[in-house]
């Protein structure tokens, strides 16, 4: 994020990218989301996080703050389930983009200009809207703390 931030503070948000996984809908259409995943017993929401964008991209992140939370109801094997999905922000830390996850269709690096277009639900665009709009402070705020994007 740091090496988004130009002179005079002015950050360009497509210099900064985002990791999206794929899936296959019932209809065969890919939809792109944010990695996410069940919480497992005992585990803090920011390492169900990191460990989720792993297994789903292969990238290791560092979780470091609470984005929004969504709240929804969907069908399985004619089971009607309910899931709370708590959504943070990471920072890379290694690993290369990969799909090797059975769940998983594809994984790409997105742009954070074009994100909001590229996701398929609505409930995750409004957390990508609010990404997008405090995404420049953050930016500013890790500049200043003199981070950068291992490579």
């Amino acid at each position: 994020m740091a090496e988004a931030v130009g002179p005079g503070g002015q950050v360009d948000l497509s210099e900064i990218y985002v990791a999206l996984i794929g899936r296959l809908d019932r209809r065969g259409r890919l939809l792109w989301s944010m990695p996410k995943g069940h919480v497992e017993n005992g585990e803090h929401q920011w390492a169900t996080a990191e460990r989720e964008v792993w297994e789903e991209t292969g990238i290791k992140g560092e979780a470091f703050e609470e984005l929004g939370v969504i709240d929804y109801w969907f069908v399985s094997e004619g089971v009607r389930i309910h899931k709370t999905v708590h959504h943070n922000l990471l920072r890379f830390v290694d690993g290369i983009l990969n799909d090797e996850d059975p769940e998983v269709t594809e994984v790409t690096w997105v742009p954070m200009s074009e994100l909001i277009e590229h996701l398929a639900y609505a409930d995750e665009r409004k957390l990508a809207r609010i990404a997008y709009d405090r995404m420049p402070d953050l930016a500013r705020k890790e500049a200043d703390a003199g981070r950068a994007t291992p490579r």
